[in-house]
């Protein structure tokens, strides 16, 4: 099932705009390798489920994966061959917006050419571009 919040506050969103990297979550905190975006845009909840089953096919028992975005934002949707001026359309879709350098999912327990792998079938799905990065020594 798609990730969602619980409740909102207000049902329909604006669109805003994706300026800027990311400050925040852009660094590998829980595993060891991360799947880091280098483009910004919307990942919707569909996509976020669709990458965790994928991964979760991959690594079946061994490993842990971890997904570091969630679904804030509301996207509505106006029915085709719809005329002007009815107002806004209901909600469609949940999406996250992701900034360039933010880490979307990650994986441990695993060596670097499993995560490789499994990254590799990630990107795939996701709208953005992304490249896989490994945790920093403290």
């Amino acid at each position: 099932m798609a990730l969602m919040p619980k409740r909102v506050k207000h049902r329909k969103s604006q669109r805003g705009r994706i300026k800027g990297d990311a400050t925040r979550g852009n660094h590998v905190v829980f595993g060891d390798f991360g799947l880091q975006s280098t483009q910004g845009g919307w990942v919707s909840a569909a996509t976020i489920e669709a990458g965790r089953i994928a991964a979760q096919q991959y690594l079946r028992t061994e490993g842990r994966l971890y997904i570091r975005v969630f679904p804030h934002k509301s996207v509505t949707s106006i029915p085709l061959e719809t005329r002007m001026g009815k107002g806004k359309g209901e909600p469609d879709f949940w999406a996250a917006v992701v900034r360039p350098g933010t880490v979307l999912y990650e994986i441990g327990g695993v060596t670097e050419e499993a995560a490789k792998i499994c990254f590799a079938r990630l990107a795939h799905k996701m709208p953005v571009r992304v490249r896989m990065i490994r945790r920093r020594p403290m």
